[in-house]
């Protein structure tokens, strides 16, 4: 009995040691893994989106509450205008989360681009809605009504990928309801 108990002591001791152990690498690490999401999978996304502005969107972004959630939103200014913004939203495809920057041309009231930041879709297939053919069709394209073909829209799915084409979509729609909720928030946060 008392080596149970001394057994017992000794995995509670260390368990808690262990456990102290991750919450503390876990504090350390989140800024560094959050500098480098910034750095290596959003900014590239945001240079793709955005264009003509002068400021460094990544330093210049401000977080907002948009339903229940907060939402990171990058600016573009040009001459001290704000002349665009970027957010990332996502929604499901075929293989999981596809998550979506989507650019906005404020004075044009229109998208300035989307870009694919990740994504778990079939190779070859599903993961064709990050190349150029797809996303080149959200270029300047009006705020309203961005759905699929199949669905009364303009956009072109990618053949064979109908799920992922569409998760990418609601990605875009969903980009859609923040920006017009937010859009005033937006114009008194960066003026």
């Amino acid at each position: 009995m008392k080596e149970m108990i001394k057994m017992v002591v000794v995995l509670s001791v260390l368990c808690a040691i262990s456990g102290s152990g991750l919450a503390a690498l876990k504090q350390v690490t989140e800024p560094i893994i959050e500098e480098q999401v910034l750095t290596y999978v959003q900014a590239p996304a945001i240079e793709s989106v955005l264009t003509g502005y002068d400021n460094d969107p990544i330093k210049d972004r401000k977080k907002f509450e948009y339903d229940g959630q907060v939402v990171m939103v990058f600016p573009a200014i040009k001459d001290g205008k704000l002349i665009g913004v970027a957010l990332e939203t996502a929604s499901k495809g075929f293989g999981g989360q596809i998550n979506v920057m989507v650019g906005f041309d404020v004075a044009a009231g229109a998208l300035s681009g989307i870009g694919i930041t990740t994504m778990k879709e079939t190779p070859g297939i599903g993961s064709r809605v990050a190349e150029s053919g797809f996303t080149a069709q959200f270029q300047g394209h009006p705020l309203k009504m961005v759905e699929l073909k199949s669905k009364g829209g303009d956009i072109d799915a990618i053949a064979g990928a109908t799920i992922s084409s569409t998760g990418t979509v609601n990605a875009v729609q969903n980009a859609l309801a923040i920006y017009n909720s937010l859009k005033d928030q937006f114009a008194q946060s960066w003026s």
